[in-house]
């Protein structure tokens, strides 16, 4: 064991401070594993109730009140005589208390989230993660298939309440998730995502089994898919005539303090959305100097927009089938791996593979996403690259599959869960800290220089195209949301800065439009990973490790950035005293 992973224990010297907030960090996971069934599933702690999903009005209702009592108790509890770690624990419960009760104050939950991670999303992403090794598991999967359709119907309630009170979805929202929702809908219900658990089981011939997989395939079926049906009509006969054509979620009730609260939550700073922009606009200049540096590298004389144009039209630049660009991801990942004891000294013991996002899905879904193993280590995890080619320039591979795979999400997420020092709501609740997740994604990005994995100009621009984007994503987001900016002066923003498609492009900009403030979190969070690096650097001199320093990062776990930051300086101190 790497000497940053050995963590301060949570009760530190045990004394009455530190007990009280022990059990008071248990009680709040225990809350926690009946209200989010599908995190405590992935923790390895799963509910006894086979509901896996708790999003009705009432729910969140009783969270938010909940999360006062709690709050109350933990204002109690001093920090003096607490051990760093346990210091830190405080701060963090704190903040989520307070983010579940702001989330119902905001009226956020009648704002559900419906692109590109909808409600049928959720759930397949659910099944993704089920392993069947035994007839029980088989039995309770179906049991939590049953569920579905009233999780279906609890986020429909969300949206009918938010109509009543005067909140309107966008109409590009409605249009592309009810779109999303008939496609799910459609189809042979053993051929889904929801029936696939059983095709996956080593049991899966076996009669008990296959009885089973016939039941599932009914449910699917019977009363998935025509939820999923009744869903989508909903959002086009009743939600769809009311919508907005604007696309800002400021417009409207609560929305100032909506977008205030989100990014607020993403970027775990007190920002405004006007800094935010010229953060944004500011990066996006340094990027253009730095990729058309790039570009008369590879022998363009600095023309940007004529290189963009030669990596866009050239097609040995994209693969020609899903299953080639399958394999060249995995070929990639493999020679990663073998570079990451330079940069890291404590591995987890977790592994990953790589699939293709089928292709129905892959027109709304990212170019990769990161599916963590579940704890209990029934899986290994999985990275997702886009099933349509087109839409992957190989240039960027590198880049991709260190954010996503290995030292990325997958990497990151494992070595948290493996974490036994820290109370259970700091191993599992990862998605809340979303700058320090995507922060240190977008960081390892920049570490395939130094693990001599940018071999070319062309796969050097890749990198700095994604890191682009991600700075798009600070002007277009605040753009939509805080300075009135319509769908397409976004997407023509991104499509003169940016390699990718316009197809892609527009799933994008729908992305922010959907889900406001999240995509802050990127490069916020990676320019503070870069931030502390250089500050470490700086400090240690010819002292500087970076495998300890990673290490040290690492172990503490998921944070805020300004708790991250004072990590980094307290191990500073120490090593620098």
């Amino acid at each position: 064991m790497s000497e940053s992973s050995a963590a301060t224990p949570v009760n530190g010297d045990a004394g009455p401070a530190a007990a009280t907030l022990q059990a008071l960090t248990e009680r709040y996971w225990q809350f926690l594993r009946h209200e989010f069934p599908l995190n405590a599933l992935t923790a390895g702690q799963p509910a006894d109730d086979p509901t896996m999903f708790r999003e009705g009005p009432e729910d969140f209702a009783r969270r938010a009140e909940a999360a006062r009592g709690l709050h109350a108790e933990l204002g109690g509890i001093p920090l003096a005589g607490l051990s760093q770690q346990d210091r830190i624990t405080h701060r963090l419960l704190e903040r989520e208390l307070a983010d579940l009760q702001d989330l119902h104050a905001t009226a956020s939950h009648l704002r559900p989230w419906l692109l590109p991670a909808g409600p049928e999303f959720n759930t397949q992403y659910f099944a993704n993660l089920t392993q069947l090794a035994d007839i029980a598991e088989a039995q309770r999967y179906l049991e939590r298939l049953a569920t579905l359709p009233a999780y279906f119907r609890d986020v429909q309630a969300c949206l009918d309440e938010g109509l009543a009170r005067g909140i309107r979805a966008p109409k590009a929202v409605l249009a592309a998730a009810a779109a999303n929702l008939r496609q799910a809908a459609q189809g042979d219900a053993a051929r889904t995502a929801w029936c696939a658990p059983f095709g996956r089981s080593p049991l899966s011939a076996q009669a008990p089994m296959v009885n089973l997989a016939q039941e599932a395939e009914r449910v699917v079926g019977q009363e998935i898919q025509p939820t999923l049906q009744a869903m989508a009509d909903h959002l086009e006969h009743r939600l769809l005539p009311t919508a907005r054509d604007t696309v800002s979620c400021t417009d409207g009730p609560l929305g100032a303090e909506f977008y205030a609260f989100w990014v607020r939550h993403f970027t775990n700073l007190p920002l405004e959305p006007d800094a935010v922009h010229a953060l944004g606009l500011e990066q996006v200049r340094r990027l253009e100097d730095e990729m058309a540096e790039v570009a008369a590298r590879a022998g363009h004389g600095g023309d940007l927009g004529g290189y963009r144009r030669f990596l866009s039209e050239d097609p040995a630049f994209r693969e020609t089938s899903a299953a080639r660009l399958r394999e060249r991801v995995e070929s990639l990942a493999k020679r990663i791996d073998g570079k990451i004891p330079a940069i890291l000294g404590h591995l987890p013991r977790a592994t990953y593979g790589v699939q293709s996002i089928p292709a129905a899905a892959s027109e709304k879904l990212p170019i990769a996403y990161a599916q963590p193993n579940p704890a209990d280590g029934s899986a290994a995890g999985t990275f997702w690259i886009n099933g349509l080619p087109d839409r992957v320039p190989t240039y960027a591979l590198v880049s991709v599959t260190l954010h996503e795979a290995w030292p990325g999400h997958l990497m990151h997420i494992a070595l948290m869960q493996e974490m036994m020092a820290l109370p259970m709501f700091r191993r599992a609740n990862f998605t809340k800290y979303g700058a320090c997740l995507e922060g240190w994604a977008m960081y390892c990005e920049t570490l395939g220089h130094e693990l001599g994995l940018y071999e070319t100009p062309h796969q050097h621009f890749g990198q700095l195209d994604m890191e682009m984007w991600r700075a798009c994503r600070l002007v277009v987001d605040t753009g939509l949301h805080a300075r009135g900016w319509s769908r397409d002066q976004a997407v023509r923003y991104m499509a003169e800065r940016l390699g990718l498609s316009r197809t892609a492009i527009e799933a994008e900009v729908d992305r922010y439009i959907a889900m406001p403030a999240q995509a802050l979190a990127y490069q916020i969070g990676g320019l503070k990973f870069r931030e502390l690096r250089q500050r470490a650097q700086s400090r240690l001199g010819d002292r500087f490790n970076l495998r300890h320093y990673h290490d040290h990062l690492m172990a503490a776990g998921a944070v805020t950035l300004p708790v991250l930051e004072e990590v980094v300086d307290h191990w500073l101190d120490r090593h620098a005293a």
